[in-house]
């Protein structure tokens, strides 16, 4: 039951220490959901009002499901991004279809995450690698910002790509509304500042607040300024969402990568906050059952998809939430809101949900990582790269089609060419080391000494085989291989069918074959395979040692054959 359904874990055991953190931090975030809310809905092409509609059942539905503890689910920047590209080209942003479409999408991307979970797939995010998540993250977090530059510029921009904007941005530069874009600015530089006096400020709605009171008063709309205006009141009403085979097909690829990247979104978030706190852990498939769930419902209370994000989850927790009560309470203040604050919201100035939409995301580009990448591994850090510059250039599916392939890509690269070290024996250590590392390291002309670093399978068995190949040209007098199996976490039939075919090759030649440090698994395959006969039980070894001692027992070696590796390079 616990398993499956986690609030049973911890609220029989819930401690009236908890309820003052959680409290807060339930507050805090509820008032942060209601401008964040109706943002990410205007994002996503929706009235504001829908925003906050996925901000109540699928919250609740979280929290009674969910792993994460501190995990604030509700509408984020990059789905409603996502939405408003996929969905676009569909419908017209603010009609009937188009809202249609969309509670449709959320109860696919629901039915997909949820079987996914069932399934216990979420290992599959793990093909997203890391340098290809941060390249779309801040590559979608610079598309978000230009795609609010027309509310904060108050010119007519169609979406499009970044530089699509930016060429529509100069093309209308006279047209400028300079007040809307002043109004903007100090929004923007006043949720800067109270996020550097105290992250846990409620810095939206004290923005939210103020521009309701420069809209009213000084009248903004006189000034070319558009405003939020008539916003319908009241709790999101049920309804079952209608689909077809032709809708289907239609949303399938928008679902399907909303469902993997919003996911990937959520679970780094879970994980992070949750290395703060020793007292649960995140179950990846379950999380997939809990957001699946949430959008599943969520979509019969006109929701539009929904997602773990960054920043509330990292207000929520550092507000003191110690439990998914916390979304309990910020879903209740969201309805509360919904029924009787509703109309407080006619004179807000769009200007300022599009500054709490820049200011969110452009906090998603992560410049230390991208620094890291560069430092570490080029080969990632271009990874990166390519992924961001596609996704500016071509789209946002594109880029995520693009960075996936690039990342199943390099995956094979890896594993098709492993890590295959040449070893000998080092003076100082007595020890057998790697050759390329470890210069003064003693190689015999007599032997050679291999280790494999990876499993061995059908995709690398021949750079193994080539490798080998290589390696024994250096030797003009070869009479004993050794391969150090500690490293060979797994072997299938064709590694099989290739050591076979090894081992007949060098016992023609007259070279001897063995083997040390076998693990258990490999072993088990060697056995049942009949390959560990073939190769003959004297021949397995526990160390290098070992094996060149026996060696040396039955074939004396001619030590003046025995150099520094550099010698033979």
């Amino acid at each position: 039951m616990k398993k499956f359904i986690p609030i049973t874990d911890w609220l029989p055991h819930y401690q009236k220490a908890d309820f003052s953190g959680d409290l807060f931090a339930g507050i805090i975030v509820g008032v942060m959901l209601v401008p964040q809310g109706m943002a990410y809905a205007m994002l996503a092409g929706l009235p504001p009002i829908y925003g906050l509609y996925a901000s109540t059942i699928p919250l609740i539905l979280y929290a009674i499901f969910g792993t994460s503890r501190q995990l604030s689910v509700g509408p984020v920047a990059m789905v409603a991004l996502l939405i408003s590209s996929g969905i676009g080209v569909l419908a017209q942003p603010g009609t009937d279809q188009y809202l249609a479409l969309v509670i449709t999408l959320s109860l696919m991307v629901g039915a997909i995450r949820l079987l996914m979970g069932l399934l216990r797939m979420g290992f599959l995010v793990n093909f997203i690698s890391s340098p290809v998540m941060a390249g779309f993250t801040t590559a979608a977090a610079l598309y978000i910002a230009f795609s609010q530059f027309k509310y904060l510029l108050e010119v007519k921009i169609s979406n499009g790509k970044v530089h699509e904007v930016i060429y529509q941005i100069g093309s209308q530069f006279n047209q400028i509304n300079w007040l809307a874009f002043l109004i903007g600015l100090s929004s923007i530089a006043l949720i800067i500042l109270l996020r550097k006096i105290d992250k846990r400020i409620p810095f939206p709605i004290i923005v939210v607040l103020i521009g309701l009171a420069i809209g009213y008063f000084l009248n903004l709309e006189n000034y070319g300024i558009s405003l939020v205006k008539e916003v319908p009141s009241g709790f999101p009403s049920f309804g079952v969402p209608t689909i077809n085979i032709d809708t289907f097909n239609q949303l399938l690829p928008i679902a399907l990568t909303i469902a993997l990247v919003g996911f990937a979104e959520s679970i780094a978030v879970a994980k992070s906050i949750q290395k703060k706190h020793k007292n649960y852990q995140i179950n990846p498939s379950q999380e997939l059952v809990a957001l699946g769930i949430a959008n599943i419902g969520g979509a019969f209370f006109q929701s539009l998809p929904t997602n773990g994000g960054f920043s509330r989850s990292a207000v929520n927790d550092q507000s003191g939430a110690k439990t998914q009560l916390s979304s309990i309470i910020s879903a209740s203040l969201v309805i509360l809101t919904l029924l009787f604050l509703m109309d407080y919201f006619y004179y807000l100035p769009l200007v300022i949900l599009a500054s709490i939409i820049i200011v969110a995301v452009v906090g998603l580009i992560d410049v230390k990582e991208i620094k890291h990448l560069w430092k570490t591994d080029r080969k990632d850090f271009y990874m990166f790269l390519i992924t961001a510059i596609t996704t500016l250039a071509l789209g946002v599916k594109e880029g995520i089609i693009v960075g996936v392939v690039i990342s199943l890509i390099a995956l094979l690269i890896r594993v098709s060419y492993p890590h295959i070290a040449e070893l000998g024996l080092d003076p100082a250590s007595n020890t057998y080391l790697n050759v390329e590392r470890f210069k003064k390291c003693q190689v015999n002309n007599e032997m050679l000494i291999v280790r494999l670093d990876a499993q061995l399978f059908f995709a690398n068995t021949r750079f193994f085989q080539d490798r080998l190949k290589d390696l024994e040209k250096k030797r003009t007098n070869l009479k004993v291989v050794i391969l150090d199996a500690r490293g060979i976490n797994g072997m299938d039939s064709s590694a099989v069918t290739a050591l076979t075919d090894l081992v007949e090759e060098y016992r023609t030649r007259g070279i001897i074959f063995y083997m040390t440090s076998v693990i258990g698994p490999v072993r088990d395959v060697l056995r049942r395979s009949g390959l560990r006969s073939k190769i003959g039980e004297d021949n397995f070894f526990l160390s290098i040692e070992d094996a060149i001692s026996y060696f040396q027992s039955k074939n004396p070696i001619d030590h003046s054959n025995t150099t520094l590796q550099s010698n033979l390079n």
